[in-house]
């Protein structure tokens, strides 16, 4: 088990195979995935899984395994990712946890131990959340985290129109 980061009540690791079944109580859930208007079938969340381990390769990071420690339960996931940001490429916190851990601070926890890692080992000197306007709770992680709003863009998934909010945070020096 290789462990990214630890914060007092977290481990953040690279996602697994053995893995899967924990993403799919997310990926797999309408509820979890509403931002997205879309919850995943078996394609797609392997898809999904593949995609992080061939991040973690190819960029040195990706989404990790969220682990809470007092059970070793994986709770959700939280890293850092590179996206197109209107012609920019961006280091981006993104975060999604199982829904029973909502509302308890664990995105929060992570997401500040993924922004900090960002500026202090990948060198990045702005990380970004790109949040769906409508997803209230990701935005209050997100303004939790220091970010403020600098920049809306558009997503089409699905056939849908998505409109998002940047949420960025500069590295102070």
């Amino acid at each position: 088990m290789k462990i990214i980061l630890e914060t007092e009540r977290l481990y953040l690791r690279e996602l697994e195979s053995g893995d899967y079944a924990s993403l799919c109580r997310m990926l797999k859930d309408p509820e979890v995935m509403y931002a997205y208007e879309h919850a995943f079938d078996d394609d797609e969340a392997h898809m999904w899984l593949e995609k992080q381990i061939r991040r973690y390769r190819e960029d040195g990071f990706g989404l990790w395994a969220v682990i809470l420690k007092r059970s070793g339960e994986l709770i959700g996931q939280c890293g850092l990712t590179y996206q197109d940001c209107n012609g920019r490429r961006v280091v981006e916190v993104g975060y999604l946890f199982i829904k029973e851990f909502w509302h308890k601070g664990y995105a929060t926890e992570a997401a500040a131990a993924c922004k900090n890692y960002a500026f202090d080992v990948v060198g990045a000197d702005e990380v970004c959340s790109i949040i769906r306007e409508n997803n209230t709770p990701s935005r209050n992680v997100a303004e939790r985290n220091g970010m403020l709003v600098t920049d809306t863009l558009t997503k089409y998934y699905y056939g849908t129109v998505m409109p998002h909010l940047v949420y960025s945070v500069k590295k102070r020096d």
